[in-house]
């Protein structure tokens, strides 16, 4: 079989070549820069005729990323790639997944029949399924999800003696249960009220069982910080250990990732997007997910 052809988007570099190596792929050439009116210039600069073509695009941010994403699928097609496939660590657009009010947007059924019809497949990890089963109940192309949960585990096994993981809230339980199993250890799960895009309301259960251990809180996606923030406030009211804040995707600022390392301990998150906490490699299950389909 020909090697995969991979192309980073602005800011995959990294990621990219890791993952060019798990797959034997080659690593292609693409310049994108932007005209004095802002508008997108793309070239490849590798020949993708008959080629299986890797597109590799973490979606943080999506609103600036999406075009030019578009931009090089259609042109690897017209330029007579065999298929063209994406890599998206982090798969945006999945949070409103009904209309919450009268005249919203369902913006997640949108993009994601905008992105369906330019590439031939899409990999992504641990996507932000709520109201959805499955991405296949919006994408009409073919999908792997690649799941996080055993990479997170071993990176709790081998640093902390005696976790104690903590959910943010129901949702969450069948994830973090299954992070807790492989583990090997117990988990609590918290109630959420959200009241607003940052402002959260937690209730915490009484931990004083697990004085000794060390609390974890693990969740799929860190943005405004305001849930574990919260979280490590009422478990230092009952006197735990210092936390330590594990999640997949790491959405945030400046500002909220200073707020958050204030209060834990430590912060960890995967290489699903680029960021100073990442100490998780996700390359091994993004690989297998694409073996899959190409």
């Amino acid at each position: 079989m020909t090697r995969p052809l991979l192309f980073a988007l602005p800011g995959n570099e990294a990621i990219s070549r890791t993952l060019a190596g798990e797959l034997e792929g080659e690593i292609g050439l693409l310049e994108i820069r932007h005209f004095p009116d802002e508008e997108t210039y793309l070239r490849f600069g590798t020949d993708v005729a008959g080629r299986s073509v890797v597109l590799v695009c973490a979606l943080d941010r999506p609103d600036a990323k999406f075009l030019k994403l578009a931009f090089a699928a259609a042109t690897a097609r017209e330029l007579g790639a065999r298929c063209v496939g994406l890599v998206a660590p982090y798969l945006a657009y999945m949070r409103q997944d009904k209309r919450f009010l009268p005249g919203e947007a369902v913006t997640s059924t949108v993009f994601a029949r905008l992105l369906s019809t330019e590439i031939d497949w899409l990999t992504t990890v641990d996507p932000h399924l709520h109201r959805y089963p499955a991405l296949d109940a919006i994408y009409t192309t073919p999908t792997r999800v690649a799941h996080a949960a055993p990479l997170l585990a071993g990176w709790i096994k081998s640093n902390l003696a005696r976790p104690l993981l903590i959910g943010p809230d129901v949702e969450s339980e069948q994830w973090v249960a299954a992070v807790a199993d492989i583990v090997g250890g117990p988990y609590r799960i918290l109630r959420k009220e959200r009241r607003g895009d940052h402002e959260v309301e937690i209730s915490v259960p009484d931990l004083l069982l697990f004085s000794e251990r060390v609390p974890v809180l693990v969740d799929d996606i860190v943005s405004s910080g305001r849930t574990m923030i919260e979280t490590a406030r009422h478990l230092r009211e009952q006197h735990l250990p210092p936390v330590v804040c594990v999640a997949v995707h790491a959405l945030l600022s400046d500002q909220s990732y200073r707020s958050l390392k204030d209060i834990a301990s430590v912060v960890v998150t995967t290489n699903s997007v680029p960021h100073s906490s990442n100490a998780i490699d996700l390359t091994p299950v993004i690989a297998q997910a694409v073996r899959e389909l190409i």
